[in-house]
């Protein structure tokens, strides 16, 4: 009964994804152009821990080919500010918000040329530890989580960049 289930939910799925082609729909990867675009981005990360994050998992997300020679250069700057929230009675925070926003520029090498720029604002929140080695370590793990949010927008950001570039 179960391997019958399992056929049955196959050949559903199977039938929507031919119901989607047909009205035209293609996955963001699938576009001519998205995935080469990408690979082709050397990314260039300034000082910070936050920014080193961001930086490798940008290579990571961006897939850089090594073999090949970068097309493209991405810079990126990045703000960050923590604000504490929850004050309890002592005037200690039980909670702090990081913002960070990182704005970035993605530059043609060979022309120098500016083609596509953004910012991608990103806040996370951690709890306060009473130990203190349990606070940096909130506080690093929420740098981590920032920097894979903005990697995540920043690549999806860049793929519709390459998807509008191969239609035209």
């Amino acid at each position: 009964m179960r391997g019958a289930a399992r056929i049955a939910a196959g050949l559903a799925g199977a039938a929507a994804l031919l119901g989607l082609g047909g009205c035209g729909f293609t996955p963001l990867y699938a576009s001519p152009g998205v995935t080469p675009g990408l690979s082709a981005i050397e990314v260039h990360a300034p000082q910070g821990r936050t920014a080193y994050l961001l930086g490798r998992d940008l290579d990571a997300t961006l897939n850089h080919d090594l073999s090949e020679p970068a097309v493209y250069r991405l810079d990126f700057s990045i703000a960050e500010r923590r604000y504490p929230r929850g004050l309890r009675i002592n005037n200690v925070a039980t909670l702090y918000e990081t913002h960070v926003t990182v704005g970035y520029r993605l530059i043609e090498i060979a022309t120098g040329r500016l083609v596509k720029a953004g910012a991608e604002p990103i806040q996370v929140d951690y709890d306060v530890a009473d130990q203190p080695y349990a606070g940096i370590a909130a506080q690093q793990n929420s740098q981590e989580r920032a920097a894979e949010e903005a990697a995540r927008r920043i690549q999806a950001d860049l793929a519709v960049y390459f998807m509008s570039l191969a239609k035209k």
